[in-house]
């Protein structure tokens, strides 16, 4: 089979650059690339259909076609649009019907053939998909990674903004209408979990473009843990400088004594929305824990809590909390904060605090999927991790009642506590869920099983199996077809479908 991925905003190349770089990056791209390469290698053909980039500031995005290397039937295809320069995701709304898809078409017409099926990807590859598929291209499916609308509905609750300057900063108007058509066009829509699709998909912004209740429309299927980089019993060349800067890290801000104490391992985006206030207040509110073990947050762009330097402006806040709680309750010399770089120093401190028996920790108020848990895990620490989203499905079996990791309610600073303690405290209970979460991960959540995923929801759209079309089709707005300038998006659309209540004040 002959597939296309549609991302536009991907930075795809070898070297895997500035992935940590830009919001807009991270968790998608390692998706979309472990998948391609999974299928590739179960022989299939695969393009990454992305963006091309001539930027001095962005170098390695210049080639009209790249690949990677050792993986003969995956390439990475890079088409014009929007100019050469980088560009932000919303920036490449008005153009991608007008520039992007033309040079999508115009390639494969140059090659005499075209893609059999089509995945996509955010909503901006959902929108090329679905502008693709009227236009004579392939069927596709549609995998949102996140949806606007729960984004929009987070940040209305935490910074009381109304939706007009939200929209203004954030362009959420083209990014959930682009969301409704893509899950609209599509012939599958993956997820990750089926929380996603019952509580995601059923927001009343996409109410009349899907219905969760159709079997036919959804495929849950889980995303992977790169086990090349990621399992207990590997060796990295680059393992013992990433240890030997963790050791540094932990000299410089541990005191002597405490030094070969487990470490409690925070490694997420400062967003307010991740908790680590949470999680520094449990510890600082409970002094058993405190004896027991240290707390190590990974930081990215900067090796000092105090600084910040390099630090994104929405993680200043939550810095300022943390280091105002260590203040408070004395936590300095038992609080280590530095940077790694790469998913392969991450690793290998994973790998390197688990002789301590360390464990994982992810309090985030929600995480759709949670991943990060999984990697962890992967490496061999056991893990505590929020009950809200994603993880009440991967560290839960409802069949059996086994839990692979201790799941926690992230308003519960007490639980929070409890849960850590357990773990640092009493090795038998590190070695139960040390076990069975490592081994969770190695029968369930692989890219190889990802790839099985999409090509069951592949082959059933190829044989014709999907929703019927029985509701009328959603209209495609002429702001997608046409180069028409970002203030033709205007806000009137998006108040049209958000809920009155949730955009007062």
């Amino acid at each position: 089979m002959h597939i296309a991925f549609l991302n536009p905003q991907g930075n795809f190349d070898p070297e895997d650059r500035y992935w940590t770089a830009h919001p807009d990056f991270g968790g998608q791209l390692v998706y979309v690339k472990e998948v391609s390469l999974a299928l590739g290698r179960m022989g299939h053909r695969v393009d990454i259909l992305t963006r091309r980039i001539v930027d001095p500031e962005w170098i390695g995005f210049e080639a009209d076609q790249d690949g990677y290397p050792g993986e003969p039937n995956v390439r990475i295809l890079r088409l014009p649009c929007g100019g050469d320069k980088f560009l932000p995701k919303q920036d490449l709304w008005p153009v991608l019907g007008s520039e992007w898809l033309p040079n999508i078409q115009a390639f494969y017409g140059a090659e005499g053939c075209r893609p059999d099926m089509a995945t996509s990807h955010y909503g901006d590859g959902g929108l090329a998909a679905t502008l693709w598929h009227r236009r004579g291209g392939p069927p596709f499916t549609f995998t949102a990674h996140s949806l606007g609308a729960h984004k929009l509905a987070r940040i209305l609750e935490d910074e009381r903004q109304s939706l007009g300057q939200l929209d203004a900063y954030y362009h959420f108007t083209p990014r959930i209408i682009a969301e409704r058509l893509a899950m609209h066009y599509a012939g599958r829509i993956i997820t990750s979990t089926e929380q996603e699709r019952r509580e995601q998909y059923a927001h009343p912004a996409y109410r009349d473009a899907v219905d969760v209740s159709d079997d036919h429309r959804f495929s849950v299927v889980p995303p992977g843990v790169n086990l090349h980089l990621f399992d207990a019993d590997i060796r990295s060349p680059e393992d013992m400088r990433s240890v030997d800067h963790v050791e540094r890290m932990i000299a410089r801000d541990i005191v002597r004594e405490r030094r070969d104490l487990p470490a409690i391992i925070s490694a997420s985006r400062l967003e307010p929305a991740k908790n680590h206030v949470g999680l520094i207040r449990a510890y600082a509110q409970n002094t058993e824990l405190q004896a027991a073990a240290n707390i190590v947050l990974v930081l990215h762009g900067t090796e000092d809590i105090h600084s910040r330097a390099g630090v994104a402006t929405i993680e200043h806040d939550v810095m300022d909390e943390i280091v105002a709680i260590c203040e408070a309750n004395g936590l300095w010399g038992k609080l280590a904060a530095f940077s790694l770089e790469s998913q392969h120093e991450l690793a290998a401190a994973y790998r390197h605090l688990r002789q301590r028996h360390s464990v994982f920790a992810l309090t985030a108020f929600y995480e759709p999927f949670g991943l990060a848990p999984l990697e962890a895990m992967a490496a061999g620490l056991p893990a505590v991790v929020t009950a809200n989203g994603g993880p009440s499905e991967s560290l839960h079996d409802p069949a059996t009642g086994t839990d692979f990791g201790i799941l926690v309610d992230p308003h519960d600073l007490a639980a929070i506590a409890q849960g850590l303690y357990r773990l640092v405290a009493i090795d038998s209970e590190w070695t139960h869920f040390q076990r069975l979460g490592r081994d969770r991960v190695l029968s369930r959540y692989t890219w190889e099983r990802t790839a099985l995923g999409y090509l069951e929801a592949l082959h059933a759209l190829e044989q014709g199996e999907q929703a019927s079309t029985d509701q009328p089709r959603l209209p495609i707005p002429a702001w997608f077809e046409n180069p028409i300038p970002r203030t033709a998006f205007g806000l009137e659309a998006l108040e049209r479908l958000w809920p009155p209540r949730a955009h007062q004040g």
